[in-house]
């Protein structure tokens, strides 16, 4: 599939697939995922093709996608208002995970997105444990500057999603592990976008967009609830589970619920 590129505010080129017909909807994928990842990239670009035109790029850092040191929140803000130009100057957009956080902090500043969709967005309700990532952001900077991907991933998986060492053990012994630690260098910017903790919530009065909050009915309680409390602090949002799904959600019964909300 052809590779189109947009510049960025301060000019990184962002790289992005367009597939489909129809309404214009942008994928924003959350940590360890590029345009490829089943939840946020080409899989559920492919479901959605026969609705929409979907564009589905690689966050800086990530694929064909450039990267501009040092790297500050704003500018991946930055790279899907360049996105959404491209898609014609008003987009619906999906974002999953912490690429849900991006995409509701757009939606909060105002650029022109009609129709807003998130999967799971890490909304930390702890303020003191959303400040604690600022730290260990840092700390997964050092150990990629340090050559110590494979420290950088392993910490992510234990401390950020609380995986416990015998998973992520197994986990290493998996072929997927190298495409991990290809990506180890973008996971901090991933965990200050969830860093902001419950102080987002505040700004969320801002979002103008019609909007469908989801979760899994399988995943962790605690996720659950700030998932909801996030739903109410938006404007009309609605609140959805998809009951059996867990954060590794299954692209076909996203793709349904996609459709049915951004179809209406």
């Amino acid at each position: 599939m052809k590779i189109h590129t947009v510049k960025s505010a301060d000019g990184t080129s962002i790289a992005f697939e367009v597939t489909g017909k129809g309404p214009p909807l942008i994928l924003v994928g959350g940590a360890f995922c590029d345009r490829t990842a089943p939840t946020s990239g080409a899989p559920l670009a492919t479901l959605l093709a026969h609705r929409f035109t979907v564009f589905n790029p690689d966050r800086r850092g990530r694929g064909d996608s450039g990267d501009t040191l040092p790297h500050a929140l704003d500018r991946e803000g930055e790279d899907l208002a360049a996105l959404i130009i491209a898609a014609g100057g008003s987009a619906a957009v999906f974002g999953n995970s912490s690429g849900g956080l991006l995409a509701l902090d757009a939606a909060a500043r105002g650029l022109s997105i009609p129709k807003l969709v998130v999967y799971e967005p890490p909304v930390i309700l702890d303020a003191g444990r959303a400040r604690s990532f600022e730290d260990l952001a840092k700390q997964l900077d050092e150990a990629v500057a340090g050559n110590r991907r494979s420290e950088a991933v392993e910490l992510y998986f234990t401390k950020v999603m609380q995986m416990p060492a015998p998973a992520v053990a197994q986990l290493r012994k998996a072929p997927m592990w190298a495409g991990l630690e290809h990506l180890a260098h973008t996971l901090s910017y991933d965990l200050l976008i969830t860093a902001r903790g419950p102080s987002r919530l505040e700004q969320m009065s801002a979002v103008r967009a019609a909007t469908l909050v989801m979760d899994g009915g399988a995943s962790p309680g605690w996720m659950r609830e700030a998932i909801q409390t996030l739903a109410r602090a938006i404007p009309g949002a609605r609140h959805r589970t998809l009951e059996g799904q867990t954060h590794a959600v299954d692209p076909k019964a996203l793709a349904r619920a996609l459709e049915e909300f951004l179809g209406e």
